[in-house]
């Protein structure tokens, strides 16, 4: 089906829904949730090198119930963990060519999908300790995996597959040229997903709603979590925000923004609202909240049958917040200090993993991951 029958179709959807006086039944997230959701952003970036086995190795160390990852696509095809278009200079270093005479080369600077995966796999990513994360943990000399090599790594340390996922299309609908389009992620994510042992427990998230709407088409078992944030909710002269598959936040019933949201993600068929928790719009204090995510977005999202798990939140004042009203989980480069707190406060948390064994699975993989 191409997608703007499949937009065609969303949108009829949404005038039967708002058209009806009853919402029919919740849609049921279909992971088993059993402990509270703390989800180790990028790993845990305020801990280790981001988005790195190592990063990884430390979320299951931590005890992060989710691990969560952005996946780029190569331009060979590829699907690699990575959040950024492009190879950053304060992340990465150039080692060496993959072939002399290489005129892609130096690598840092170009977009991942006008490089190959060998080239890819040249670069340093491990060295350099970000600014904004003084304690975080550098290990020389680590790659930029692919999302199988994680899932491989990831297996090795969790026998009973009994980490969560949530993995994210890295994709940008306002510069289509810097990453692969959007048939292209879903086709090659998925097919990445039902192979892997983690198929039921993986929640697909994106801020581009295009994608959602494509891979609950594809496949509508799959969670899918919609991310947004001021950036893509909203567009310079009251135009279409190109996030948003579309859709106008103002056609929704409301009353308010905040729950205008909520039945725009719903829309999307969307089982989890992951809205920006950090972000602060002065707009929104006659809500009784100055943040971007109120009390009445989780409540409504709730109303429909969604979770919310905001992003990402690092001050427990904050975390407390959100918890207090209502959130199902949170986003966060500090897994290890909102699951502490989370424990403190009596909410049910996920096992930490050895860490003779993770270690043991994180020398092995890296080893061949170069």
């Amino acid at each position: 089906m191409c997608l703007p029958i499949v937009y065609a179709l969303v949108f009829t959807e949404i005038a039967l829904v708002y058209a009806s006086p009853s919402q029919g039944p919740f849609r049921a997230v279909s992971n088993n949730h059993r402990f509270y959701d703390v989800q180790a952003h990028r790993g845990g970036r305020g801990n280790v090198v981001e988005s790195t086995l190592p990063s990884f190795a430390w979320g299951l160390i931590d005890g992060a119930t989710t691990l969560e990852l952005d996946n780029g696509i190569t331009q060979d095809g590829e699907v690699v963990v990575w959040h950024d278009e492009s190879i950053l200079a304060e992340k990465c270093s150039d080692t060496a060519p993959v072939f002399p005479n290489d005129p892609a080369y130096p690598y840092v600077g170009k977009f991942i999908s006008n490089l190959t995966l060998a080239q890819i796999k040249t670069l340093d990513c491990g060295s350099k300790r970000q600014t904004n994360y003084p304690h975080q943990l550098a290990y020389p000399g680590a790659r930029i995996s692919t999302l199988q090599e994680v899932f491989d790594f990831v297996s090795c340390a969790d026998l009973s597959h009994q980490i969560l996922w949530n993995i994210e299309s890295k994709i940008n609908p306002q510069y289509p040229n810097r990453t692969a389009g959007v048939d292209d992620f879903v086709q090659k994510q998925h097919e990445i997903f039902i192979s892997s042992p983690y198929y039921q427990s993986i929640t697909y998230q994106s801020f581009d709603w295009r994608t959602l709407v494509a891979m609950k088409t594809l496949d509508d078992k799959l969670v899918t979590s919609a991310l947004i944030d001021e950036d893509t909710a909203f567009t310079p002269h009251d135009s279409t925000s190109p996030w948003l598959a579309g859709l106008r936040l103002e056609s929704f019933p409301g009353p308010s923004l905040s729950e205008q949201i909520a039945q725009a993600a719903n829309a999307v068929q969307a089982d989890v609202l992951s809205p920006t928790g950090t972000f602060v719009m002065p707009s929104l204090s006659h809500e009784g909240s100055s943040h971007f995510t109120t009390p009445k977005m989780i409540s409504e999202a709730h109303r429909l049958g969604m979770k919310v798990v905001p992003w990402t939140v690092n001050h427990l004042d904050r975390v407390e917040e959100l918890i207090k009203d209502g959130a199902d989980g949170i986003i966060t480069d500090y897994p290890n200090v909102v699951r502490r707190w989370a424990k403190q406060q009596g909410l049910r948390v996920a096992p930490k993993y050895p860490k003779q064994r993770v270690f043991s699975c994180l020398h092995r993989h890296m080893h061949q991951s170069f």
